[in-house]
């Protein structure tokens, strides 16, 4: 009689944060198998510009240590990865320039005078137009996601790491109250443990339904006339800018609720190209690469779910809106010591799931 092959950990999702996971998982041992509905990296990690802006005005107030922690875990993280993979993901620790907007100015300023720029704009950044505007420098990093969703997944691989592609998870298996493992759409799979981690689709998988939502977010990447035009990341109003190491420049983003919707609108990849512009002139005669948007999970309260279930055997690690990239190293590593039943190193109270229920009830 035939056995049925089972798991230790079944992880739904294969985006960067279920495949750098699983790596945590079996570097402490644990047989896993990642599910992915469609191919793995191929969502929102696909599609994010790769700013770690841990300094970031957006990153609410809960969410900053884990931030901090992650962004200085990167090196490492970085190094580890392109070791295993012998892939380079463009990690580059040039630091930020931030026109803050006109309306936060003030707030702004008595951190822009700890964080001066280390050298006058005119020399950091020759060709930005910087005319009148106030400019903070910031300690930040930025790493290509594609190439770090390729390095992650072959690592992944090389550490034995089993994966089913284009397969849709459909709901827990559930027996006696405990996971048994997930049923898809074509067969199911055995684990005692799971880990829902299937982002703006983490909701979809009955029977419990996590309040996340898809983020429309529409970017472009331009391939300026000449390679060594930009090597700071600029954030400002108009737009932001991501610099590669071969040239391209990331122009981003927009933040649409359209479903599941991740269609490019030509009148928006203008606009975004015209702020780009704005801020680097030169960017008028780059040539368009390309055009894409991608769906961040996002939450009701903008922060991500982390932690078990209320179901033994269940956990969940989503809804990272706009900080996936960035919290990637700090996840897979806290959500690996909560797996493994070790004390996690930040307290997850209040990215636990059971805040919806709570406030549900």
């Amino acid at each position: 009689m035939a056995t049925v092959r089972t798991w230790d950990v079944i992880i739904v999702g294969g985006g960067i944060i279920g495949l750098s996971l699983s790596i945590g998982l079996r570097k402490r041992g644990m047989t896993v198998l990642v599910v992915e509905r469609g191919e793995p990296g191929r969502e929102a990690s696909h599609a994010a510009a790769g700013m770690l802006a841990d300094c970031g005005w957006e990153t609410p107030r809960l969410l900053q240590p884990l931030a901090t922690a992650s962004a200085r875990m990167y090196p490492e993280f970085v190094h580890e990865l392109e070791d295993e993979s012998s892939m380079r993901v463009d990690y580059r620790s040039d630091g930020t320039i931030l026109f803050p907007e006109e309306a936060h100015a003030r707030e702004w300023a008595e951190f822009a005078a700890a964080n001066p720029p280390p050298a006058p704009l005119s020399q950091l950044e020759p060709a930005l137009a910087t005319a009148n505007r106030n400019a903070i420098f910031l300690k930040e990093s930025s790493v290509d996601p594609r190439a770090l969703v390729a390095a992650s997944l072959k690592a992944a691989k090389h550490r034995g790491v089993d994966t089913s592609a284009g397969d849709a998870a459909t709901s827990l298996s559930i027996m006696n109250g405990k996971v048994e493992g997930v049923s898809t759409v074509k067969t199911a799979f055995h684990a005692p443990v799971l880990v829902n981690c299937a982002g703006a689709w983490a909701g979809q998988l009955p029977p419990h339904q996590f309040p996340t939502r898809p983020v429309k977010g529409q970017l472009l990447a331009l391939v300026p006339p000449s390679r060594g035009l930009l090597r700071h990341v600029v954030r400002a109003p108009e737009a932001y800018l991501v610099p590669r190491s071969d040239g391209r420049i990331v122009v981003g983003a927009t933040v649409e609720e359209a479903g599941f919707d991740k269609r490019t609108d030509a009148d928006t990849i203008h606009r975004l190209h015209q702020g780009a512009v704005t801020l680097l002139p030169e960017l008028a005669k780059a040539r368009i690469l390309e055009a894409w948007a991608g769906l961040r999970p996002g939450t009701p309260d903008g922060l991500p779910i982390l932690g078990p279930t209320e179901t033994p055997g269940y956990y969940v690690a989503t809804g990272h809106f706009r900080d996936g990239i960035l919290l990637t190293p700090v996840t897979a590593h806290v959500m690996a010591q909560v797996i493994a039943g070790e004390q996690p190193s930040f307290d997850l109270a209040a990215f636990s799931s059971a805040r919806f229920a709570t406030r549900a009830a």
